[in-house]
């Protein structure tokens, strides 16, 4: 009987997270291929996705604070990410896809930092190949 109450509950916590993941094509558009350059002004180290968050400068010199999708946490470790190379402050170029809806999210393929280190997320360049 316990071990039936565990698995059921060891069921229900992993669907959980299975159903808050998504489909590349479901929120993003490979069609609309942005890039960006910014100060990061958060970075949250999470999965199954990560976030960095920059503000982009308009050609109106107001901001724009654009959120972008990596791949997990786990993932940018394992391919070089360090907690340090994005602090807030930090000024990096992102090359990615934009949100389906239009709005300053996009899914991104890597970062190159200011000293030209570049990071790769592994999310959309893997559906281009």
């Amino acid at each position: 009987m316990k071990l039936k109450i565990l698995l059921t509950l060891i069921t229900l916590l992993s669907a959980n997270s299975t159903l808050a993941h998504h489909s590349f094509s479901a929120e993003f558009d490979i069609d609309k291929p942005v890039s960006l350059s910014g100060k990061v002004t958060k970075m949250q180290w999470s999965n199954p996705h990560g976030w960095i968050y920059i503000d982009v400068e308009n050609a109106d010199g107001s901001l724009t604070n654009w959120a972008l999708e990596t791949s997990a946490a786990n993932n940018l470790i394992r391919r070089g990410w360090k907690r340090d190379h994005l602090v807030a402050g930090t000024v990096i170029e992102v090359q990615g896809f934009q949100a389906r809806n239009g709005s300053a999210t996009a899914n991104i393929r890597g970062i190159v930092l200011e000293d030209g280190t570049r990071l790769f997320s592994g999310n959309a360049d893997e559906l281009t190949k």
